[in-house]
């Protein structure tokens, strides 16, 4: 009985559009802070060397290296201040927790890369931007219509043009 009804209101802040995230992935975390009155974002990238819990306690490790000293941080997935994952790089490993990169050095930190799910992030990578695109597009179709001009020539290049023209007859 509780158990439902924890997962029950669990189940409303548990975001929706989190990323499959596999343990050896290198992902950017952009996390969403606090400076003075404004909030601002600032991305951490590394690798994923752990994950643990399940549900709105669900959590990852990213560890990277900063002037050649590892830094690690632990991750809520599902908390607001996180804006959101992305996927860089899909890595392929054999096991669960990763713990034993950080008594590695240089090479030995290598992650090979599982190429059939790179191949799928690529392709989602690649239509996320084709949509993008394709939306700041229109956005600024929407504006210049709304503003009038209909995406011509400016007034500017017609008065060039006129002059070449003129030159041309002389």
């Amino acid at each position: 009985m509780q158990n439902r009804l924890l997962s029950l209101v669990e189940s409303v802040h548990v975001k929706s559009g989190v990323p499959r995230i596999v343990v050896g992935d290198t992902v950017v975390v952009h996390q969403r802070l606090l400076d003075g009155a404004k909030e601002r974002v600032q991305t951490f990238e590394g690798a994923v060397i752990a994950r643990s819990g399940k549900g709105i306690q669900e959590t990852i490790t990213v560890r990277k290296l900063v002037q050649s000293e590892g830094v690690e941080r632990i991750f809520p997935i599902h908390s607001p201040r996180i804006a959101k994952i992305d996927v860089t790089k899909a890595g392929s490993v054999r096991r669960a927790k990763l713990y034993y990169i950080r008594e590695r050095v240089g090479k030995a930190t290598k992650i090979k890369t599982d190429t059939k799910r790179q191949a799928e992030l690529d392709l989602a990578a690649k239509t996320a931007a084709a949509e993008a695109a394709k939306a700041a597009a229109d956005a600024a179709r929407a504006a210049a219509e709304a503003a009038g001009t209909t995406g011509g020539p400016s007034k500017r290049s017609q008065k060039r043009a006129a002059k070449k023209e003129a030159a041309k007859g002389r």
